[in-house]
């Protein structure tokens, strides 16, 4: 003889609406044409309370094996609970519980990203530091590119969720999803740009300078005095495009050359103010985990993010260079941070 059907969904809720109206079990098996003994099992079970959980004696951690923790913690930077309390050979212990005793002591980070430096990197950025020491930073143009994707960084998708909330749906695509390549500069208290790479184009020294050309140059620099041009020092990184013979030639020729071209050390983000303006777009742009469908309003949000950064926030940045070096110097060419 087979096995019978559970009762359906729509079974359980016509035998609670004839129990509400009076009907006996007996009654409400004819009506539905199932078996007696089926519809007492459910009435039976669905009047049960729910069972209490049992709660499991929890370890107790000794004031002895506290220090051992603490001290495992200090020496494992970023292991997880497990690991560190198997260090201390202390078993027995749930995850909640150990969690709960780390965040007294410790918090849950993400490893530092910094350039890697050697000591002939550390040479060069402190004999940087020493021929840029007397400098009037405010007529300094400290410029760069920034990358801003469709996905945005992964790890800012976080967030508190209410209870009974379900996260909402976050998408991942492949290479971000694309990306915008962006070229900004600031200068004492003033933003130049942000300017916007052409899509596919691929700086090299040729399109690097064309793009200069149709931007920095037509939109910004020509409108500038020639006592203006005179003292301005530009800055650029050591990319392949920027450092290359071919773009400090044409650069030259523009009247950028020697003293007006500032040398930079190798592995120096830490050193350009202009990439504590790219956190500050990010973190306007990302906000929330936001993410976007296209790359134009990606660009637009680049755009307004960048707009509402204000003059005292660029002086602030570019104000911080003279504490930059001494850093530098104190660290005997070390990374400083942003």
């Amino acid at each position: 003889m087979g096995q019978k059907k559970d009762l359906t969904g729509s079974e359980k809720s016509k035998i609670v609406r004839y129990l509400a109206e009076g009907c006996s079990s007996l009654k409400i098996a004819k009506l539905l044409k199932r078996d007696h003994r089926t519809i007492k099992r459910f009435i039976q079970n669905s009047q049960q309370g729910r069972k209490k959980r049992v709660e499991k004696p929890r370890r107790k951690i000794t004031a002895h094996e506290l220090r051992k923790v603490k001290r495992a913690a200090a020496k494992m930077p970023l292991a997880t609970s497990l690991a560190i309390f198997q260090s201390c050979n202390i078993t027995g212990v749930p995850k909640s519980t150990r969690c709960a005793i780390l965040r007294d002591m410790a918090k849950v980070r993400k490893a530092e990203r910094r350039p890697p430096l050697n000591q002939t990197h550390k040479l060069k950025r402190q004999d940087w530091a020493k021929k840029y020491l007397k400098t009037d930073f405010s007529k300094v143009l400290w410029t760069d590119e920034m990358r801003v994707s469709l996905d945005g960084p992964d790890g800012w998708a976080r967030g508190w969720i209410g209870k009974g909330q379900r996260a909402p749906v976050r998408l991942r695509r492949q290479q971000g999803g694309g990306g915008v390549l962006v070229w900004a500069g600031i200068i004492k208290d003033e933003l130049v740009g942000p300017f916007r790479v052409e899509d596919g184009v691929k700086l090299n020294s040729q399109s690097y300078c064309q793009f200069l050309e149709d931007t920095f140059f037509k939109q910004w620099y020509r409108k500038k005095s020639a006592s203006f041009k005179k003292n301005m020092i530009f800055m650029q990184d050591n990319a392949p495009s920027h450092a290359s013979k071919y773009s400090t030639a044409w650069l030259a020729r523009k009247g950028i050359k020697e003293e007006k071209l500032m040398t930079w050390p190798p592995c120096s983000p830490d050193l350009n103010p202009i990439e504590n303006l790219w956190s500050i777009i990010k973190c306007e742009i990302y906000k929330e985990g936001k993410q976007y469908t296209s790359l134009n309003s990606v660009w637009e949000a680049v755009v307004a993010a960048a707009r509402n950064v204000d003059g005292e926030q660029i002086k602030t940045l570019t104000e911080s260079m003279d504490g930059r070096l001494l850093s530098v110097l104190a660290k005997k060419g070390g990374y400083i941070g942003r």
